[in-house]
């Protein structure tokens, strides 16, 4: 056996009321004054104010973020970060605050372009242990960005979601409090829980020894069969979106073993046809698993215990039915993708690395079908 690389060094604080740590956590790490790096959205809310005004830290705001970060985000957050003599970064948000949070914490301290650490090209070993410490709140239960050691960016040289990936990517604090995802609408409830379902259950199939990512994303599956639906039907359900955040949370553990071909179909979904990244997981999922079955015929049944409780039952069957529960379309047709759209997708889809790690290797001819079959 080939030697295997762990890191699972970031410290969370979870549960109600965590946010209330944000003060001392800053404190502790020496945080004189970070960038606060959120989205517009988390401003008109009104929650940065309630937060910063209990924290009473001096920072320096920034919320160009787009919905899909794209690489002029980073450009303008690292231009603030110096502008500002920033020391530190705090996070808040879904998976794109936090995603270019960190990508500001590369770039503030390490040299462009950013391709060069890209993760297909292992770029990861050219990132150095002196980022800027980041603090991460999520507002969503989906990325679990808060706890995972990569960024996706979409850049501007190749147009495609591209993962940088390295454990001195990790913020040192995650605040995960589930109170802050009350209230979450159910669409991006249903299509953030299936972000998080889909990393627990490719992390699981992707190749690779890594025992610990296993067992977490075993557990991951199974609060997400338990807690979605609830989640999603009763959005003050405080029971369900705390297991929803701790499995979002488990979910990025776990996927440092590696993804698959489903995310490598949704990066260009989102990039080509703007689809949200848990939408297109969500939709693709099925098609994957299918694809894939034939070789992962023990793990699938594992899944299915974790999620139901009987080795036998059919995992695609499960997801496709919490699929049409959460409302979410079984094609791509449906929300907007089109046929001339595809042959662009592909090619992005097999640039992308995360299929590299996918249980069945897949062509270029592959992923069309996939896309074909998912229209």
């Amino acid at each position: 056996m080939s030697i295997s690389y762990f890191s699972f060094p970031t410290r969370i604080i979870f549960g109600p009321g965590a946010i209330q740590q944000l003060g001392p956590a800053a404190t502790e790490l020496g945080c004189k004054r970070p960038l606060f790096v959120t989205d517009r959205g988390i401003i008109a809310s009104g929650l940065v104010d309630r937060v910063l005004n209990r924290a009473q830290i001096p920072v320096e705001i920034f919320d160009e973020v787009d919905s899909n970060p794209v690489e002029n985000n980073v450009v303008q957050g690292v231009g603030r970060f110096k502008d500002a003599s920033c020391d530190s970064i705090v996070a808040m948000g879904g998976g794109s605050p936090i995603d270019v949070a960190k990508a500001i914490a590369l770039m503030a301290t390490h040299e462009p372009p950013m391709e060069q650490y890209d993760d297909k090209i292992d770029g990861g070993k050219f990132i150095r242990p002196i980022i800027p410490p980041i603090i991460a709140i999520p507002t969503t239960a989906g990325t679990g960005s808060e706890v995972g050691r990569s960024t996706v960016i979409t850049l501007n040289s190749n147009r495609r979601k591209t993962v940088i990936f390295s454990p001195n990517l990790m913020p040192k604090v995650a605040l995960c409090d589930p109170k802050l995802t009350l209230g979450l609408p159910p669409k991006l409830t249903a299509a953030t829980g299936m972000d998080a379902l889909t990393h627990c259950v490719e992390a699981y199939l992707a190749k690779g020894y890594h025992p610990m990512c296993d067992a977490i994303a075993l557990h991951g599956i199974k609060l997400v069969a338990q807690s979605l639906r609830r989640a999603v039907q009763s959005g003050n359900d405080l029971e369900a979106r705390t297991n929803m955040l701790m499995a979002a949370s488990m979910g990025a553990v776990a996927f440092q073993k590696g993804l698959g071909a489903t995310h490598s179909l949704a990066h260009p979904l989102s990039t080509i046809a703007g689809l949200h990244h848990g939408l297109a997981n969500a939709i693709m999922l099925p098609y994957v698993l299918d694809f894939n079955q034939s070789l992962v015929a023990e793990r699938l049944s594992d899944i299915a215990y974790a999620m139901m409780g009987d080795r036998n039952r059919s995992v695609i069957e499960f997801i496709s039915a919490l699929n049409r529960d959460l409302g979410i379309p079984a094609h791509l047709s449906e929300v907007g993708v089109k046929q001339d759209q595809i042959p662009a997708m592909v090619e992005q889809a097999f640039e992308d690395a995360c299929h590299l790690l996918n249980p069945r290797p897949v062509t270029k001819e592959d992923l069309e079908r996939l896309y074909r079959a998912a229209l």
